[in-house]
C-alpha cells in the first residue's frame, strides 16, 4: 500500500513538473546563404557571431564592406558578432540587436526557441516592419 502511493506520488509529479527548457546555446545554421552563427551566453545576455557561410567558404577574407559606418568595413566578417544585448530565457528572448551584414544595418530583435533544435530570429527595423528567419540547430 505504501508502495503504490509513493508510485502515485511519483508519477503525478512528473505530471505537474515544469518541463525543462531547452539551452539555447549552440551552433545554428541560418535560413540564407549557410551561415551558421555560435550562440552563447555573454555575461547576462545573449550575444551571437557568425562563424561561416557559403561566402566565407569562398573566401575566407570576406570583410564587412556594407557597413553603414566606414570605420567598420575593414572587420573580417568571420566571426563578426551578429547578435547581442538578448534577456529574457528560457523559451524568448528580447531587447537585443540583431546586425546584418548583407545591407549593414542593425535591427531590434527577439529570438523564439519553437522546440529543442528551432528558433525563429525576429528582427524589426520598427514594429511592424519585421521579418523572422527560421534557424535549426547544427548537430
Amino acid at each position: 500500500m505504501l508502495r503504490t502511493a509513493i508510485l502515485a506520488a511519483v508519477a503525478s509529479a512528473a505530471f505537474v513538473a515544469p518541463a525543462m527548457a531547452a539551452d539555447i546555446t549552440g551552433l545554428w545554421q541560418t535560413e540564407t546563404n549557410g551561415g551558421q552563427v555560435e550562440i552563447s551566453r555573454c555575461g547576462n545576455s545573449l550575444c551571437g557571431k557568425l562563424l561561416t557561410s557559403d561566402n566565407i567558404k569562398k573566401n575566407p577574407t570576406l570583410k564587412d564592406e556594407k557597413n553603414k559606418d566606414p570605420s567598420l568595413r575593414t572587420r573580417p566578417l568571420k566571426g563578426l558578432q551578429l547578435l547581442w544585448g538578448f534577456s529574457g530565457g528560457p523559451d524568448k528572448w528580447t531587447g537585443g540587436k540583431v546586425y546584418k551584414a548583407d545591407d549593414g544595418a542593425t535591427y531590434s530583435g527577439t529570438i523564439t526557441m519553437t522546440d529543442a533544435n528551432t528558433l525563429k530570429l525576429k528582427g524589426c527595423v520598427v514594429a511592424p516592419l519585421c521579418k523572422t528567419q527560421t534557424w535549426t540547430r547544427v548537430k
